[in-house]
């Protein structure tokens, strides 16, 4: 019996091991080529890093930051959430300038 269940634990143990660092590294390096690429701003940037949430959602987040093209917005910065679907590997985005702090007196 103490045989069957070692065999049993040494069979599942690869499924319970987290994800290599440089997995990870390729997972953000994925979605920020994903993002990067969806993101209507001008030479977008991440700000801070991405945040992956849980399997049970299965997106990971990141914050971007950039110009807008349009030349009635005059290179005014704005900022976009990206979300990053792992399992199709899309990235959506939308704008979310109401993150940044607002300047006194506009």
């Amino acid at each position: 019996m103490k045989a069957l269940t070692l065999l049993c634990l040494a069979a599942l143990a690869p499924l319970a091991q987290a994800s290599s660092p440089d997995a990870w590294a390729a997972h953000d390096k994925a979605v920020l080529a994903a993002c990067t690429q969806a993101s209507g701003l001008k030479a977008p940037k991440p700000v801070g890093t991405a945040a992956p949430f849980d399997d049970r959602v299965g997106y990971t987040a990141v914050l971007l930051q950039g110009q807008y093209p349009q030349k009635h917005m005059k290179g005014q910065q704005g900022t976009e959430l990206c979300l990053y679907d792992r399992k199709s590997k899309s990235a959506y985005v939308t704008e979310w300038d109401s993150v940044r702090p607002t300047a006194k007196g506009r």
